[in-house]
C-alpha cells in the first residue's frame, strides 16, 4: 500500500451516477458520489473514514453549448438531522491527519498535551490532486473531484441527507436554480458491479 499512487476516478457524465440532479432546461447535471465503504475507499492511501470525514466524488457536467461559471458555487451537505456541514478545505484535513487525536478524546485536565503526528508529502498531494478546484464547466464537458465532509460523531451521514449547490451560473452570469442531491438515491441504489 506505501508504494500506491492516487489515480481519481474518471468521471462519467453527471447524469450516470445514482445521487444527481439534473436541469434539463439548462442542461447542467450535478452528481456526488460518496467513497462510504471500504471498497470504494481503497483509492487512497490516506484513510479518511478513521479521521471523521466522508469523501464525496463530485461531478459537474454541462450539455450546453455555453460555458457554465463554478467559481461562486456553495455547497452544503444537509443530514437527516438537518446539520449543515461544507467541505472541509485542504488545511484542515492536514491538521486534523497530522493531529489525528486533538479532536477525538478532550482531556479533562487544562494541561496541553502534545501529539506528535505528520503528514507525508505524498498524503498531501494525494488530497491536492484529489480536490474539486474547477472554476468553469466548457460546453459538453464534464469536471470532477472530491470534496470532504466533517462527519465525525454524526452516525449515518447519508441517511435522509441532501447535498444542496447553489451559485452555479451561465455564460452570461445569471445564475441557475439551485440544485439538490437526495442522498437517499444513492444509498438505495444497486451495488456497482
Amino acid at each position: 500500500m506505501a508504494g500506491k499512487n492516487f489515480v481519481k476516478p474518471i468521471a462519467r457524465s453527471a447524469i450516470n451516477y445514482p445521487a444527481h440532479d439534473f436541469h434539463r432546461d439548462q442542461q447542467v447535471a450535478i452528481a456526488a458520489d460518496p467513497y462510504d465503504t471500504p471498497e470504494k475507499a481503497k483509492i487512497f492511501s490516506v484513510d479518511f473514514a478513521q479521521h471523521g470525514f466522508l469523501p464525496v466524488f463530485f461531478v459537474v457536467t454541462n450539455d450546453g453549448d455555453q460555458p457554465v461559471s463554478i467559481s461562486n458555487m456553495e455547497i452544503k451537505l444537509i443530514t437527516g438531522n438537518h446539520s449543515k456541514l461544507t467541505p472541509v478545505p485542504p488545511e484542515d484535513l492536514y491538521r486534523r491527519l497530522s493531529n489525528p487525536q486533538a479532536s477525538t478524546r478532550p482531556s479533562p485536565l487544562p494541561l496541553p498535551h502534545k501529539v506528535k503526528g505528520t503528514i507525508s508529502k505524498k498524503e498531501m498531494d494525494e488530497i491536492e490532486s484529489s480536490q474539486f478546484a474547477a472554476k468553469a464547466i466548457e460546453p459538453h464537458g464534464t469536471q470532477s473531484g472530491f470534496l470532504f465532509f466533517d462527519v465525525a460523531g454524526i452516525s449515518s451521514p447519508l441517511q435522509g441527507a441532501n447535498i444542496d449547490i447553489t451559485g452555479v451560473a451561465d455564460a452570461k452570469g445569471n445564475e441557475l436554480l439551485y440544485f439538490e442531491i437526495p442522498m437517499d438515491k444513492y444509498l438505495s441504489a444497486p451495488a456497482n458491479p
